[in-house]
C-alpha cells in the first residue's frame, strides 16, 4: 500500500474491519458464567435436541442473516475475488444493523461451482435466519438463488436481482403518480439483462406495467433471437408484447420509462427519442448510463444509484426493512406478493411529499425501515409463509 493510501480516510476507517461480535448477556461472575455457559446452557441445548424449534427461541439463528459472496461480480468492481470483496460484505452487513436492527455476518466463499456454494450455504444454514446472496455474477446467480430456495426453509434473497427491483418499483409509482399516470399506461425500456435488469422486469410485469423491452449488448431481447440464455429466453416469453427489434436506441423510441442496468453510455439523440414526460433511471455507478443533467433536459422525472443527485435508487432502502419483516413473522420465504408490498410501502412513505425531485425517500429516512417491515410481515401471513 503505497503512502496516499496510508493517508486516505476510507482506508483509515478500515483499519481492523468495520464489525465486531458484542455479547448481550453479561459475563461478570461464576454465576453468569454458569448460566451463559456450563452447566446452564447443556439445559437449552438439551431441550433445542429434543425440540428443534426451540432454537428459534432461545439462539440467535432466527435474527440472524447471512450475506454471502463468491466475490465474482462486486459493487461496481467486478470479479476481485473473495478476500477483496470482504469491506463490502462488511458494510452491508452493518448496513442491516444501522438501518433496521438486524444482525448480519459476511462469508465469503472461496469457490465458483454452482453447486458447491449451493451445498456451502446449505450446510451453514442452521445458522442463520435468512440468506442474503450477495455480488454473485450472472447467470449463475439465478439458478444458486433458486437451489438454495428450493432446499432451504428460510429466506434466500440475491439482492443484487429483488432490492434493486423493489426499489426501482417504488420509485416508478411515485413517478407515475405525480405525472397523473398508471403503471398500465407505460412501455418501459431497461438497459441491461443481468440479475437487476431480469428482476426489474419480472417485478413491473408483477405490478402491471403495460409493457417492458430489455435490451442487452446485442440489442432487444426477443424471442427470435438464437444467441440466448435459459435465463433470457424465459424473460423473452414475458416480456416485450409490442414485439420490438433492433437496437436500445430503436426500443427507447416513444417509450414512456428508460432503466438503465448495464453500465453502458446511452447518446442523448436516443434520449430525446423517449416519449414526452418520460422519466430516466439510470443506475449504473459511479457514471450513469445518461448523466442527470443530459437527462433532465428530455425526462420530468430523473433518478440515479448516485447519493450525489436527486432520487438515489438505493437497495439499503429495502433489503433491510425486507429482511426483518421477514424474520419478525418467521416466514418460510420471501415471496413475489411481499417483494410487491414493500415497493408500495417504500414509495407510500413519500407519497404526500413528491416532487420531481423527491420521488423516493432519503436512505436516512427513519419512516423507511418500520414501514417496509410492516409490510412484508403482513404480506407473508396473508401469503401463508408466514411462522409466527
Amino acid at each position: 500500500m503505497g503512502a496516499a493510501a496510508g493517508l486516505d480516510p476510507a482506508f483509515a476507517l478500515h483499519r481492523g474491519g468495520k464489525m465486531a461480535v458484542r455479547a448481550t448477556v453479561p459475563v461478570r461472575d461464576a454465576d453468569d458464567l454458569s448460566l451463559a455457559y456450563t452447566p446452564g446452557v447443556a439445559k437449552v441445548c438439551a431441550a433445542i435436541a429434543e425440540q428443534p424449534e426451540l432454537a428459534h427461541d432461545y439462539t440467535w439463528t432466527s435474527q440472524v442473516v447471512a450475506v454471502v459472496t463468491d466475490g465474482s461480480a462486486v459493487l461496481g468492481l467486478g470479479d476481485i475475488g473473495p478476500a477483496a470483496s470482504m469491506p463490502v460484505m462488511e458494510g452491508k452487513a452493518i448496513l442491516f444493523k444501522q438501518f433496521a436492527g438486524v444482525d448480519a455476518v459476511p462469508i465469503a466463499l472461496d469457490c465458483r461451482d454452482t453447486d458447491e456454494i449451493v451445498e456451502t450455504v446449505a450446510r451453514l444454514a442452521p445458522s442463520f435466519g435468512g440468506v442474503n446472496l450477495e455480488d454473485i455474477a450472472a447467470p449463475r446467480c439465478f439458478e444458486i438463488e433458486r437451489k438454495l430456495q428450493e432446499r432451504l426453509d428460510i429466506p434466500v434473497f440475491h439482492d443484487d436481482q429483488h432490492g434493486t427491483a423493489v426499489v426501482t418499483l417504488a420509485a416508478l409509482r411515485n413517478a407515475a403518480r405525480l405525472t397523473g399516470r398508471g403503471l398500465a399506461e407505460l412501455r418501459v425500456v431497461i438497459s441491461g439483462a443481468g440479475a437487476a435488469g431480469v428482476a426489474i422486469a419480472k417485478i413491473l410485469l408483477g405490478a402491471g406495467i403495460g409493457d417492458v423491452a430489455l435490451c442487452d449488448r446485442r440489442g432487444v431481447v426477443s424471442g427470435d433471437r438464437e444467441d440466448l440464455t435459459d435465463v433470457k429466453r424465459e424473460i423473452a416469453g414475458l416480456t416485450n408484447r409490442a414485439g420490438l427489434t433492433g437496437s436500445l436506441e430503436d426500443a427507447m423510441a416513444g417509450a414512456d420509462v428508460f432503466i438503465g442496468v448495464s453500465g453502458g453510455t446511452v447518446p442523448e439523440s436516443a434520449v430525446a427519442r423517449l416519449a414526452p414526460g418520460a422519466f430516466v433511471f439510470a443506475m449504473a455507478n459511479p457514471n450513469p448510463e445518461i448523466h442527470p443533467t443530459v437527462a433532465a433536459r428530455h425526462a420530468a422525472v430523473v433518478a440515479t444509484g448516485r447519493s450525489d443527485f436527486p432520487n438515489q435508487i438505493n437497495n439499503v432502502l429495502a433489503f433491510p426493512g425486507i429482511f426483518a419483516g421477514a424474520l419478525q413473522v418467521r416466514a418460510a420465504r420471501i415471496t413475489e406478493g411481499m417483494k410487491l408490498a414493500a415497493a408500495e410501502a417504500l414509495a407510500a412513505v413519500v407519497a404526500d411529499e413528491l416532487t420531481p425531485q423527491r420521488v423516493i425517500p432519503s436512505p436516512f429516512d427513519e419512516r423507511v425501515a418500520p414501514a417496509v417491515a410492516a409490510a412484508v410481515a403482513a404480506a407473508a401471513r396473508a401469503e401463508g409463509v408466514a411462522r409466527r
